[in-house]
């Protein structure tokens, strides 16, 4: 036998112990469904390698986003922008981005994501270095869009690539850890955008970060499986384009609820590094410092809330209940946010921020969770559906604390808006129910 049969063998047994396991566990055999039997030649090293890829690739998609608010006050100085106008800068970005959520989500169901995911990342790396020449606000929005569009792919493309690679209850880890490189991605950025900007300017930042990127593609080409299975029809054997389940009451209330956590998530993104130089009086360096630790802590919380959920489900716990209730626990970390923008000392505020950024406990928990109430062949459209959600507050958050900053002089009024939206989506997802569609047959 040849180490690839072995392999493959290794990988069909753990399949096998796995379902008679869940079939003995009723808490979790409920909640269990069906990857295609054509993935599991992909071996297990393989399957985290991609894993790998996909936390690169998001690491260089929230590098490539945020890049925008770490030089901001650079960006403003030099073309004279207003308070207004940043806003609507910063909020560009999620015209596209949000519109084309669907659109993608439906064709990570359907294409062959070897090629779909690498052609959008080309385009947002094309985009980004390309705004390093922009010569006014119109150029400035006009690749800020662009970039949108391609990377829009990364959380529909990517849950879609682990819901194929991994059974439900095994899903928490990876998913929690692919999307963990956004964060990381800030963390990153932290440290680079304002080394880059300080020695080399905006400009030439933008095109260092967008065409350098290109090169994950080498590495994308040379391990990716190209030919990983997406299923053309549901469970109950309806058409590909039947999009009866998209009214669903689960989807609706994961969609609200997505859409108080992205709020949250982007008033930091956005304005947080501006906030630390104009109201804490950090020098950009520092800011970009102390930025770069609050989105690491979040980043970390991913993973750790995802392993932590799937330890609890193997032990024989309910998976939705489950991962619902570490949603919530995360949410309510949103309240040291409204204690940073209150405290006077810089310390106490900085510590505050850093126990606002425990929000993360939730978000691989919240990705998981979808996939336990999506057809399983519907899961790039569900979550092209809820990040759609979530990106409207992705437009309304940049702008909504500008104006607020306009009208009142203060930071605080939109800081805590964002928190108080944050904790209201913790009855969102307490909504959800515990009902999911049957499993389907293993294909052939």
């Amino acid at each position: 036998m040849s180490l690839r049969e072995a392999r493959c063998c290794g990988v069909r047994y753990a399949y096998a112990a796995h379902q008679l396991s869940t079939t003995m566990n009723p808490a979790s055999s409920a909640a269990q469904a069906e990857v295609p039997r054509h993935n599991f030649d992909v071996s297990s090293s393989r399957r985290w390698s991609v894993v790998g890829l996909l936390f690169a690739a998001s690491l260089i998609n929230y590098l490539d986003r945020a890049a925008i608010s770490f030089a901001l006050p650079s960006i403003s100085s030099e073309l004279h922008l207003s308070p207004e106008s940043k806003g609507l800068l910063l909020s560009s970005f999620f015209w596209s981005y949000a519109l084309m959520q669907v659109p993608i989500g439906w064709a990570s169901d359907r294409f062959n994501l070897y090629w779909l995911y690498a052609g959008t990342f080309a385009i947002w790396s094309v985009a980004q270095g390309l705004t390093g020449v922009a010569t006014s606000l119109a150029m400035l929005i006009g690749f800020r869009v662009i970039l949108g569009i391609g990377e829009s792919i990364y959380l529909p493309g990517g849950t879609k690539i682990v819901s194929v690679l991994f059974v439900p209850s095994e899903r928490g880890l990876p998913s929690g850890l692919f999307n963990c490189g956004t964060r990381m991605g800030m963390v990153f950025g932290g440290v680079l955008i304002p080394w880059l900007l300080v020695r080399f300017g905006w400009r030439y930042s933008f095109v260092t970060l967008g065409f350098v990127a290109l090169l994950w593609l080498v590495p994308w080409f040379a391990w990716f499986p190209s030919r990983l299975s997406v299923s053309p029809r549901d469970r109950q054997g309806r058409p590909a384009n039947d999009y009866r389940h998209l009214f669903n009451r689960n989807l609706l209330a994961i969609c609200a609820g997505f859409f108080c956590f992205d709020y949250y998530w982007y008033v930091l993104v956005t304005w947080l590094p501006d906030y630390l130089v104009t109201v804490r009086h950090f020098d950009i360096v520092r800011a970009g410092l102390l930025a770069a630790v609050g989105f690491l802590i979040f980043g970390v919380c991913e993973p750790a809330g995802g392993f932590l959920a799937d330890s609890l489900i193997k032990r024989g716990f309910n998976e939705v209940r489950t991962r619902k209730n570490l949603i919530a626990i995360g949410f309510l970390c949103a309240l040291f946010l409204i204690a940073a923008v209150r405290v006077s000392h810089p310390a106490a505020a900085i510590a505050c921020l850093f126990g606002a950024c425990m929000v993360g406990l939730a978000t691989g928990n919240l990705i998981v969770l979808l996939q336990c109430c999506a057809p399983s062949e519907h899961v790039g459209i569900w979550m092209g559906t809820q990040n759609f959600a979530g990106n409207l507050a992705g437009i309304a958050a940049p702008l909504l604390v500008g104006l607020l900053i306009k009208s009142t002089g203060s930071y605080v009024p939109g800081f805590t808006l964002g928190a108080v939206v944050l904790l209201a989506g913790i009855a969102g997802y307490a909504s959800v129910t515990e009902l999911r569609p049957k499993p389907s047959a293993i294909e052939h």
